[in-house]
Formats: C-alpha cells, sequence, structure tokens
C-alpha cells in the first residue's frame, strides 16, 4: 500500500474519479467474456441440500445457479445476512458476529470555488501548487491532539478538533470539476457511530460537524469555510447504509493485529475458503485487507481457479 509505479509512499489520483477503476476492472473482465448486472440485489446465497453452494436468490427472484460464488460483502454481511445460519458452525458464526467492525471515519467530499490558501505558504498561490498535490494533514501535530481527538470519540462524541487528511484530486485532474472550481476530500476522525450528544438523522447535527472540520481548516488555510459551494457527508451509518459496509468501516472489518494475517476475517479461515463449500470470500475482510490494490480479490481468484481445476479432474 502506499506505492505507485514502484515509488514506495506515494498515493495515485485516478483520472476521472475512484470510479474509474471500477469501471476498468468491469471493462477488462466484459472483454474476457464476463457478464455483468449491477442494481441487483442478491438476497441470499442459495445453499444445495449436499452443503455445497448452489448459487444466489436475486431480490425479485431470480436464481442465478453456479457451484463458485465470491463475496465481496464484508465478512458480517455475508455469513450474517446471505447465508442459512444452519449451515455454518457456531463457533465461526460468533468469531463472525463479534468481530470489529467499528470505524470512527466520516468522509466530507467538499466543491470549492477557489484553492486553500495555506497561511504557512505566505504567499497566496492561485494557480495549483506542489503544496495543493500532495496529502495535507490537518489537526494533528503532536499524539496528544490525536490523543484527545479518539477519546472524544471513546465518550460518545464527535471529536471536538478532528484529525483531518485532506487532498485535493482537482489539482492533477481537470476531468472532475469545472474550470476555476475544485474538489477537496476530506478523510476526518474520529465520528462515533451513535453519538452521545445527537443522531446523524438530525440535518442540524450534520451541519454542525461539518461547519467544525471546515472551521478547523480555516485555522491553516484562512477563508476556507467562504469557498465551499457544496458538501456530501457520509457519516459511519451512511457509509452502512450505501455501501453496505458494516458499522460504517472502509476496510470490511478493523485492521488490528489480531484481525490481520492468519486472523483475517476470522482464526482457521485465512484462506479464502469458507465453511461452505464452494463459497470463498474476496473482498477486503479477507488477507491481507482494505486499501486499493486488489489483493484480496487477485488472491481469491487464484484460490478458486485451484479448486475448479481440481474439481473439473
Amino acid at each position: 500500500m502506499g506505492e505507485t509505479d514502484g515509488d514506495r509512499n506515494l498515493w495515485s489520483h485516478v483520472e476521472g474519479g475512484m470510479g474509474s477503476v471500477s469501471l476498468a476492472i468491469s471493462k477488462a473482465a466484459t472483454k474476457a467474456g464476463a457478464h455483468i448486472l449491477v442494481n441487483t440485489e442478491v438476497s441470499q446465497i442459495m445453499i444445495g441440500d449436499s452443503g455445497e453452494v448452489d448459487g444466489v436468490l436475486l431480490v425479485d427472484g431470480t436464481r442465478v445457479h453456479s457451484s463458485f460464488v465470491l463475496s465481496n460483502a464484508t465478512p458480517y454481511k455475508t455469513f450474517m445476512g446471505l447465508v442459512p445460519r444452519d449451515v455454518l458452525p457456531d463457533d465461526f458464526l460468533r468469531a463472525i458476529k463479534y468481530s470489529d467492525y467499528h470505524s470512527g471515519v466520516t468522509k466530507i467530499n467538499v466543491a470549492v470555488d477557489k484553492l486553500p490558501q495555506f497561511h504557512c505558504c505566505k504567499s497566496s498561490q492561485l494557480e495549483v501548487g506542489p503544496h495543493h498535490t500532495a496529502t495535507v494533514h490537518i489537526g494533528c501535530e503532536s499524539m496528544e491532539e490525536i490523543g484527545s481527538a479518539c477519546q472524544d470519540a471513546w465518550n460518545g462524541l464527535p471529536s471536538r478538533r478532528p484529525v483531518m487528511e485532506m487532498t485535493i484530486p482537482s489539482s492533477l485532474d481537470k476531468t472532475i470539476s469545472p474550470p476555476g472550481k475544485h474538489v477537496v476530500s476530506l478523510f476526518t476522525q474520529y465520528t462515533p457511530y451513535k453519538p452521545s450528544d445527537g443522531s446523524w438523522e438530525d440535518p442540524t447535527y450534520r451541519e454542525s460537524y461539518a461547519q467544525k472540520c471546515f472551521s478547523l481548516i480555516d485555522e491553516y488555510a484562512p477563508g476556507f469555510s467562504s469557498s465551499v459551494i457544496g458538501y456530501d457527508l457520509l457519516t459511519p451509518p451512511d457509509l452502512e447504509r450505501e455501501f453496505g459496509l458494516t458499522g460504517g468501516n472502509i476496510f470490511h472489518g478493523a485492521m488490528g493485529l489480531d484481525s490481520l494475517f492468519l486472523m483475517r476475517p476470522v482464526k482457521g479461515w485465512s484462506g479464502y475458503r469458507t465453511p461452505v463449500r464452494g463459497l470463498y470470500l474476496c473482498g477486503s475482510g479477507s488477507h491481507p485487507g482494505g486499501g486499493v490494490m486488489g489483493a484480496p480479490g487477485r488472491n481469491a481468484a487464484h484460490v478458486v481457479l485451484q479448486d475448479f481445476k481440481k474439481q473439473s479432474r
């Protein structure tokens, strides 16, 4: 992770936005003969009488039969929501149920009418400068600041001074914003799933958190708040509802030492196969975890190919 063209500790921006990654994969798959259905929800993974996977049942009642099914949903969604409980071992279900899916991240996508002008640069730079193409960290000059922000969330409150990672993808990609306008991406921490002092369903509460973040940026880049044209706020419940991310966790589950390597998604099942023969995990909830790198899917595909060849023989 954090590697581009052989250079480590670098991140890349994708021309056209992150959806271009999915589009590129889908074009390659279609060219190879894949048939892709979108806006087609799966209601259940079907299990045959022999206990092996038999395909998927769609919400509209359509049955799609297959002896191999790969799930890119979270482990919790896959095994607690799509697979019948009676075909899974109790200890496996218990481990999946009690895995850590918490997340303290709220994503804010912001449209602005001018580039942020950071006072540390000591000059007004209307054109894109090197700092605009970098990753900008805000509110984390010391471990004490990070600790304080984290403690707020443990106490059930959104951080009073959020820790933020800012990128400006439009500084490099001219296809995602009109001339003179820019897109700012904010990765903010820490926000509890269920705040103790309000609700993410309350528009006023949501607005107050966004403005708190913008005001903090003002301390580094005066006038940022006034440059905001509009924004999209994605709290942990929003990420769960819109993208199926259990707990709002963008990595399909916490990436702590107890849930990595041989422990991902749970102990004994790190090889992409699952207790149901023919069902595989291929998403971020499997090894090596989250990040835009495709490693879990690539590894899972190779395991499926191995099993397919064995079955064919």
